[in-house]
């Protein structure tokens, strides 16, 4: 520290050193230490918890059956040649119809004699992969909104947070259904429908988180260092307040897979043709009563049963998620109490 003509000096606070805190790779080291330590706690309490680890087995299984259920083609290029599918999942008569489980058809058949097994297998890439998409873009759009709300605070924070309180006054299923009224159905048409109402409980999510977080210590010694508010908010702010979100990111995929069938089973999710778990019910819905004086239950069971056990799966993973960062937040509750 140094005076010059009633001007004090400190050293590390003056303008070079401001602008040089972004570009240190030093900073944000301890942030990024947390992060790493917080994923190798959710890895560990995964493997630990049997239920989570056999949500984690049913989980990577049906989407290995997805990618691998029929070959797949980009551009004209064959990318995974491969098929586990016994049979094509839309070609008819492979069966007699109706054909109650047997070797040749472990699921059974439907009305039209295709495969169901083939069907369950390919469809898991439309619901599957609909959960995915629509939670990275819904929880990427969320954050960063509910960051910027969080962080600034004040008029920005009211303007913002009245929005999501406007998405709020609809249930979620209830514009799905005025977007796909709107646009029309389709693969994406479903994701555009799940994914734009979808954002706004991470939103909420990630504010509340960050209007504690940013009174810590670290987030004021940033400030007070120079660092930009992008910076503090990307390497500081976020990753500490990101935990609820990655539970509610978890259990979000199983919602919208329910969410994407319940549209299938109300004929506004794909074409009838489509081996949508939400569609086959769909369009075996009278089996599930009767059919023409006998039961034919498989039509419309292991579809259903495979929503259920993927859902169930996702809720399990995020159960451990959820206690292994809880665990981790009391930890260093003590420890700061300490």
């Amino acid at each position: 520290m140094s005076t010059e003509r009633g001007r004090i000096k400190i050293d590390g606070f003056h303008g070079e050193r401001s602008r040089d805190l972004e570009s240190d790779p030093a900073v944000g080291d301890e942030v990024e230490r947390d992060v790493e330590s917080r994923w190798y706690r959710v890895a560990r309490q995964i493997v630990r918890d049997r239920l989570a680890l056999i949500g984690a087995v049913v989980v990577v299984l049906m989407v290995v059956s997805a990618v691998f259920a029929r070959p797949i083609e980009a551009w004209g290029y064959t990318v995974q040649p491969f098929a586990l599918a016994p049979f094509d999942p839309t070609s008819t008569g492979v069966g007699a119809p109706y054909q109650s489980p047997s070797l040749g058809h472990p699921m059974g058949t439907d009305r039209l004699g295709r495969d169901i097994l083939s069907r369950v297998m390919y469809g898991a890439r439309f619901s599957v992969s609909i959960g995915l998409i629509v939670t990275a873009l819904a929880a990427s759009f969320g954050i960063v909104y509910g960051g910027i709300s969080g962080y600034f605070g004040g008029t920005v924070d009211d303007v913002l947070m009245r929005i999501v309180d406007m998405v709020f006054a609809f249930p979620g299923l209830v514009l799905a259904l005025v977007i796909i009224a709107m646009i029309g159905r389709g693969y994406w048409e479903l994701v555009a429908a799940f994914a734009l109402p979808g954002w706004a409980i991470y939103a909420r999510l990630i504010r509340g988180e960050i209007l504690k977080v940013k009174q810590n210590e670290y987030v004021l010694a940033a400030k007070a260092l120079g660092a930009r508010d992008r910076t503090v908010l990307s390497r500081h702010v976020i990753p500490n307040a990101i935990a609820p979100v990655i539970v509610q990111a978890t259990l979000s995929i199983g919602t919208v897979v329910i969410g994407v069938a319940a549209l299938g089973f109300l004929g506004l999710g794909f074409t009838a043709d489509t081996p949508e778990w939400g569609t086959m019910l769909e369009i075996e819905r009278d089996t599930i009563v009767s059919a023409g004086g006998e039961w034919r239950w498989w039509a419309t069971f292991f579809p259903g049963i495979m929503i259920f056990i993927f859902v169930m799966a996702m809720n399990m993973i995020g159960d451990a998620i959820n206690d292994a960062l809880d665990a981790q937040a009391s930890e260093t509750t003590q420890m700061g109490g300490g």
